[in-house]
């Protein structure tokens, strides 16, 4: 027989939406008091809250000293397109996704760039063998799949030695987990997602090995303004002193800066990573003690720890979709769990943010109510 007892503890806070992300804990519109509003970005005190965040950006996620920083438009995807547009094309690509928005670099790549890029695909839940990448070749892809649950598990199959640039879209990976720093040579991410920041912001990070191509190669494609990070052949540094290419919120990069104080107050890289951790190994240990339930990663050493996403396997459930829908649905009703539907191009099932805003005291109350909803909809279909 069914228990379908309602759980007695709710979670404080019950967002758990992978981007935008949950506020950093005991957020409150006061902390963002000191955002210059109506004056200009380029103004000393503009200039000087958007090096605040880049120097900050630096400090907490252990950015190299001669890597660039800089704030860019259109959020990560902006960050992404910027680099894809600007430097690929000076030798041969491939193209790596296993996941939708990985998808989505892979047609800009093919179709709009029209790069002839070799393309390895994997299923949701997998990605692809990283042996077999030839990193002397140009390579783009996401570190953590946010809508597979799947992420590349350490840096150890790029070479050092490489002779092509790795282009890594981290944005549901940084400020989570340890980003190889020496194997990477163009990093981004967007803090709607990293740190629960609010949106259209981008983080653009390059070595210098990718400054290096900015400066001596020049694509046969026309670039829109936003996508300039080159004048005269040498890189605009201003962009990466808080001279930014277009006008930025200033009470967005408040909240970015709060934040990321916050993340120095919290530990650093190491204590944001150990929050994320934490909340990952409360699901998966409510995961492996049911056999309706499986986290959507196959191989646990590729399992994220910020977009878990799971998929219902009970042979019971006559219509996943419509079922994984309706979990979601009365979580959301209940107000216990906000957000938790998968993506739309992905398998059926719930998506969990755990990064390291969310309370892993929230994520274990919310495990009870996972399946107080899966017995409610189990029984309705019966």
């Amino acid at each position: 027989m069914l228990d379908t007892t309602t759980p007695a503890t709710r979670p404080v806070n019950p967002r758990f939406s992978s981007g935008p992300c949950a506020k950093i804990p005991q957020f409150s519109l006061d902390m963002l008091a000191d955002a210059p509003l109506g004056r200009s970005h380029r103004a000393a005190v503009g200039k000087s809250k958007l090096a605040q965040a880049i120097d900050l950006t630096r400090e907490v996620l252990e950015v190299p000293a001669d890597y660039r920083i800089g704030i860019v438009p259109g959020s990560d995807t902006g960050a992404v397109e910027m680099a894809m547009w600007t430097m690929l094309g000076e030798r041969p690509v491939e193209m790596l996704a296993w996941e939708s928005f990985g998808e989505g670099w892979v047609t800009d790549a093919v179709k709009q760039l029209k790069l002839d890029a070799t393309v390895r695909k994997a299923d949701y839940g997998r990605i692809v063998d990283l042996t077999e990448v030839d990193f002397d070749k140009d390579v783009v892809f996401t570190w953590n799949g946010t809508t597979s649950g799947v992420r590349v598990p350490n840096g150890d199959a790029i070479p050092a030695d490489r002779g092509g640039l790795t282009i890594c879209d981290a944005t549901s990976a940084a400020f989570a987990m340890d980003l190889p720093w020496d194997k990477l040579d163009v990093v981004t991410f967007s803090w709607q997602k990293a740190l629960g920041g609010e949106g259209a912001h981008g983080v653009l990070i390059l070595s210098p090995r990718a400054v290096q191509r900015l400066e001596s190669y020049t694509p046969d494609r026309p670039l829109p303004k936003i996508f300039r990070l080159t004048k005269g052949g040498k890189l605009i540094e201003g962009i990466f002193r808080g001279e930014t290419i277009n006008t930025p919120s200033m009470l967005c990069v408040e909240d970015y800066i709060v934040a990321l104080e916050w993340a120095k107050a919290t530990g650093g890289l190491r204590g944001l990573i150990a929050r994320s951790e934490a909340n990952a190994k409360v699901v998966a240990d409510f995961v492996a003690a049911r056999d309706w339930i499986a986290n959507l990663a196959e191989d646990p050493a590729t399992a994220s720890c910020t977009s878990v996403c799971l998929r219902f396997t009970d042979p019971r459930i006559k219509d996943g979709e419509a079922f994984a829908k309706a979990v979601a649905k009365r979580l959301e009703k209940e107000g216990v769990g906000l957000d938790l539907g998968a993506y739309r191009d992905a398998p059926a099932g719930l998506r969990i943010w755990c990064g390291s805003t969310v309370e892993t005291s929230d994520v274990a109350a919310l495990m009870p109510w996972i399946e107080w909803a899966f017995q409610q909809e189990l029984a309705a279909q019966a």
